[in-house]
């Protein structure tokens, strides 16, 4: 996000940073939408999780989709417990900078939000998306339902032949665990580019369509 090198080395939950027993202050409302940031999913509705760079520009991404009800950047993935922004950035935490997306499945399927995901990163690049290097801009699913992780193993498999057919070499490196605990990010962060509409934004793809339907 600030163009510096990180650790691009996961630490272990040994060396990772300490962290702390409260969680950061946040925003209380969503910017664009005003529905509280904090609010829980409604019956109905679900829940998913995404990493792909720099979350100023994803989480955009995701906000703009039909269907999604509310979207909020944090920390996931990692060791320290409640970390800074500032911490996070030391790679030390373990964590990567994510979306977590509440979402209509009568509107949008979770399908259509990986098909966002895949589309709007490099999902070969490892710890790093672009000029952003280190731990916490790996790409990452985390996921709420087995029938989540299924579809996105899937879609990632699909995707990766997609990218050798049009002479992309490299594999796919997205994580895909299910949803463990996330932190999420200060204030400043929530809704970034509605705040800032110049504001810096590091997602690109790679240009390459991928696949939806019930051949995926």
């Amino acid at each position: 996000m600030l163009f510096t090198r990180k650790p691009a080395a996961m630490p272990t939950p040994e060396t990772a940073l300490k962290g702390r027993p409260h969680p950061i202050p946040t925003a209380d409302t969503h910017f664009v939408n005003g529905r509280g940031l904090l609010a829980e999913t409604p019956a109905g509705f679900e829940r998913a999780v995404f990493g792909l760079g720099c979350f100023w520009g994803a989480e955009r991404k995701f906000w703009e989709q039909d269907g999604v009800w509310l979207t909020r950047v944090g920390y996931a993935g990692g060791y320290t417990p409640n970390p800074t922004y500032e911490e996070v950035c030391t790679g030390q935490t373990g964590h990567t900078e994510v979306v977590d997306v509440i979402f209509d499945p009568a509107v949008i399927s979770f399908e259509g939000l990986m098909k966002v995901f895949l589309e709007n990163h490099d999902p070969t690049q490892g710890m790093r998306q672009g000029n952003d290097v280190g731990t916490q801009y790996r790409s990452a699913v985390h996921t709420t339902s087995d029938a989540q992780a299924d579809t996105a193993r899937r879609m990632i498999a699909a995707y990766e032949t997609s990218l050798a057919e049009a002479g992309h070499a490299g594999k796919i490196t997205t994580e895909v665990a299910p949803l463990g605990e996330i932190y999420f990010a200060e204030d400043y962060h929530q809704q970034y580019l509605a705040k800032n509409p110049a504001g810096y934004c590091g997602i690109g793809g790679t240009g390459v369509s991928c696949p939806v339907g019930l051949s995926v």
